[in-house]
């Protein structure tokens, strides 16, 4: 009997404002991984500005790639196949990468790999642990917040979403009422630790469904502190950060318990930037005793934005037969599929 070759996958990501390279094997161990982040650059904006951030990806894209290969010491003819992140994000971020990606396919005769962003994410829990069906997969990020259910590899049931704001915009809008500089989700999760519930906060659409909604959340915050600061009385920052967080988690917490009790879970992985958040991770591994359910959470470096959780899901999308030709181009609204 032949064994079975091992494949080094090329992950690229530019989706946002980090540009990435990362080589996987087998979908499964990580290689080499280089990331170039702008964080420094649009700190000074108080937000990642698209125009800025596409032109440093044509600047880092090359440099990125180089130092993959050269760290895993590697060459393009060694790599199997090329993932890359074709959206959801910024427009002209993704541009920047998919046109490198295209033109490695093209120049070394690689299958081009495409990858949705938020499966991505997903899979960043396959370098952690092998996934077990049926399982739930909690999608929180900057732009996300869904349940999705899979029955196997690359089988996305969305059961719910955000209906307007996602947690890890209404975490950033809430710092910055605080007067935390950007990014403010992390610093705001560090200041909650530090306070008490004081602030009487409304627990976002707390109802039978799947869905999510920060909005109403994120108003009260700015109409509470817009009514102290009338009142002439000092915020009190840390807690207020306790406060808010208490209720978001809360919120985000319950709808998943709901969905692993509808649906006979016993597997549950979080995923996306707002995973690094102490408070939900907390609250998760708390759920998951409770409940009974395996829990699967990845490292802080897989959380963030990065090439690897790209390379990772682009192989069991190529074991899908999901491979796409020189004409395949970006969507800042891609659909899960």
């Amino acid at each position: 009997m032949q064994e079975k070759k091992d494949m080094y996958i090329l992950g690229i990501e530019s989706s946002c404002d980090e540009t990435s390279a990362s080589i996987v094997k087998n979908g499964t161990e990580e290689i080499a991984t280089v990331i170039s982040s702008q964080i420094d650059i649009h700190k000074d904006y108080g937000g990642v500005v698209p125009e800025i951030a596409s032109r440093h990806h044509v600047k880092n894209i090359t440099i990125v790639l180089e130092e993959c290969l050269e760290r895993a010491n590697m060459t393009m003819d060694e790599i199997d196949a090329i993932a890359i992140t074709y959206g959801p994000g910024l427009i002209g971020s993704l541009l920047i990468g998919l046109e490198a990606a295209k033109t490695l396919a093209w120049l070394y005769k690689k299958p081009l790999i495409p990858v949705h962003h938020i499966a991505g994410h997903i899979y960043a829990n396959s370098l952690v642990r092998p996934f077990k069906f049926p399982l739930l997969a909690l999608v929180v990020s900057g732009g996300h917040t869904e349940l999705i259910e899979m029955i196997d590899h690359y089988k996305f049931q969305k059961l719910g979403g955000t209906l307007d704001d996602a947690i890890g915009e209404c975490y950033d809008k809430v710092a910055r009422v605080i007067g935390l500089e950007y990014p403010g989700g992390p610093k705001l999760d560090k200041l909650a630790q530090t306070g008490k519930v004081t602030y009487k906060l409304p627990i976002p659409l707390h109802d039978d469904s799947y869905n999510f909604s920060f909005s109403g959340l994120k108003s009260a915050v700015i109409n509470l502190a817009h009514n102290e600061e009338q009142r002439g009385k000092e915020l009190n920052k840390e807690d207020l950060a306790t406060s808010f967080q208490t209720v978001a988690v809360e919120s985000v917490v319950s709808k998943t318990k709901k969905a692993i009790q509808d649906k006979n879970i016993k597997y549950l992985i979080v995923a996306g930037g707002v995973a690094a958040n102490q408070g939900l991770r907390k609250a998760i591994e708390e759920l998951g005793k409770e409940m009974n359910v395996t829990v699967s959470i990845p490292p802080m470096k897989y959380c963030t934005d990065n090439a690897t959780m790209i390379a990772a899901a682009g192989y069991y999308a190529y074991l899908d037969g999901r491979v796409a030709d020189l004409t395949l181009n970006s969507t800042s609204s891609a659909v899960l599929k």
